[in-house]
Formats: C-alpha cells, sequence, structure tokens
C-alpha cells in the first residue's frame, strides 16, 4: 500500500468515526429536545388548569350577590331608603368649578 492510498484510507476512517460519533451526538440531542418539550407542555397543562381554577375563583369572588353580603357584613352597608335619595338634575353646565 502505498502512503497516498494509507493517507485517503486513514482520512476516510477519520471521516467515518466523526460522522459516527455525529449521529450519535445528534440523536442524544434529540432526544433531550424531546424530553424538555414534553415537560414544557406538561407545565402548560398545569398552567391552564391552574388559569381555569383561578377564573372560577374569580367567578366566584366577583358574584354581585356575594360582594353585597360581604359589604352588609364587613362594612355594615345597606341599600338607602326611598326618602334617603336625592335625584340631581341639570347637566355640567350649571356646577360651576373653582
Amino acid at each position: 500500500m502505498t502512503r497516498y492510498e494509507l493517507g485517503f484510507l486513514l482520512v476516510l476512517i477519520a471521516g467515518l468515526v466523526g460522522t459516527g460519533i455525529g449521529v450519535v451526538y445528534l440523536s442524544y440531542a434529540g432526544r433531550m429536545a424531546f424530553v424538555e418539550l414534553q415537560e414544557l407542555r406538561r407545565e402548560r397543562q398545569d398552567l391552564e388548569v391552574r388559569w381555569e381554577q383561578l377564573r372560577i375563583e374569580e367567578a366566584t369572588l366577583t358574584n354581585h350577590s356575594r360582594i353585597e353580603a360581604k359589604a352588609r357584613e364587613l362594612l355594615g352597608m345597606r341599600l338607602p331608603h326611598a326618602g334617603d335619595v336625592r335625584m340631581i338634575t341639570g347637566g355640567a353646565e350649571h356646577w360651576k368649578i373653582k
């Protein structure tokens, strides 16, 4: 075998080994990316469940009857009697701002 043939053979072997290492690395990187994708999908699903829980909680807390009951209970508020209501007529042009 000549020196050129031996050199060419070594280059081919090095290329083959490099290609093999590249295939193994890319397979590993693909698996790691898939694992990360699965984790992100699971996290997204958990966040969606939490979001729905928060929306239900918000709907419960902002219910008008609940707010009115809390205003009566905690703040002592009540609806005014008909005689306590005053009606103001006229537009903004009647009011002078100083």
